[in-house]
């Protein structure tokens, strides 16, 4: 069994490469996975690229199999999706989702990957680190029957709110966003769209994913009344500031946060497995394919991270596909 392996590194901000990597042979209670396909995010990863992650926030930022020590050289990533070559019987030929970095082959513990359900194709697989994202996202919102929502932001995070919100009966969803050409993805995921300027307001919910100072102001204004933001958009170690003087306190609004490396409290009972699969299974939906914007080979990464992070490339989920790279 091939166990030689190549797997993308930053090497430094703003740079990175392909190095070659020893794999090995995978114990009893692992397994050895060969990549289909990777998924790159214009928010987390591309902030990791740019090296932007506080000190304070090193630890708190670890992928699960990173590998280094940010802000380099470090092996990133957690969007991964391939067959099982080596490891137990009710998993081998099995495709599953881990997060793993973008590499050809790995092996990890077989605890680590989840068999993607056979109603949902690998390459669409991989949005499922971002689907849970927003799973845990409506949990901590927990929207009711006929609530008008807005979701501010419509990057890869704030796309599958606004996915997962369009399937709540007798709810008004409407993505907002600073470019227009993200009407095109609003359509697709069946809710309204509209720019900043011209959102609707009296929302008795919104949820912010547009990592902008900017955007966060603009979600307070489009609450009504004991309206709630759920924050779900992170900035690295940029400042931001609120107009929390005005009507905030007098409208008696409320920001919370939402991260996904915690298992929303008002879902105390489920574990990280179960909002994953949960996740997987959401992924049924092809209207779900709207959120991977391009698609490019394995060895195209070290050319490609630097036109995603600068925006040259514009992007929500783009995806790496190893069929060539060995």
């Amino acid at each position: 069994m091939n166990r030689a392996a190549r797997a993308f590194w930053l090497d430094r901000p703003g740079e990175g490469r392909i190095r070659d990597v020893d794999l090995p042979a995978p114990a009893g209670d692992e397994v050895l996975v060969r990549s289909l396909f990777s998924g790159v995010s214009r928010g987390t990863e591309t902030l990791v690229f740019r090296g932007g992650v506080p000190e304070s926030q090193h630890a708190a930022m670890r992928a699960p199999f990173q590998e280094g020590d940010f802000p380099a050289p470090v092996k990133y990533g957690y969007l991964n999706v391939g067959v099982v070559e080596e490891g137990p019987e009710r998993l081998a030929g099995r495709a599953v989702f881990c997060l793993y970095p973008h590499q050809t082959r790995y092996v990890v513990p077989a605890d680590a990957v989840t068999v993607v359900p056979d109603t949902v194709p690998a390459g669409r697989a991989v949005l499922a680190g971002t689907v849970e994202t927003a799973v845990n996202a409506l949990w901590d919102a927990a929207p009711l029957i006929g609530d008008r929502i807005a979701v501010v932001g419509g990057g890869m995070v704030g796309s599958s709110v606004a996915a997962l919100l369009a399937r709540f009966p007798g709810v008004s969803v409407q993505l907002v966003d600073a470019d227009p050409a993200r009407a095109k993805i609003a359509r697709a995921l069946g809710v309204d769209f509209a720019l900043p300027a011209d959102a609707e307001g009296g929302r008795d919910l919104v949820v912010h994913a547009s990592a902008t100072e900017q955007g966060l102001a603009r979600s307070l204004e489009l609450l009504a009344a004991e309206g709630t933001v759920i924050e779900l958009s992170w900035y690295g170690d940029r400042k931001v500031s609120l107009p929390l003087g005005e009507a905030f306190h007098s409208r008696r609004l409320v920001i919370r946060s939402s991260q996904v490396g915690t298992v929303s409290p008002r879902r105390a009972g489920r574990s990280y497995a179960d909002r994953l699969a949960l996740a997987l299974d959401l992924l049924a939906d092809p209207a779900l394919d709207a959120l991977v914007t391009g698609e490019s080979a394995f060895d195209e990464l070290p050319d490609l991270m630097p036109k995603l992070a600068s925006g040259e490339l514009p992007a929500l989920c783009h995806r790496i596909r190893y069929e060539d790279a060995e």
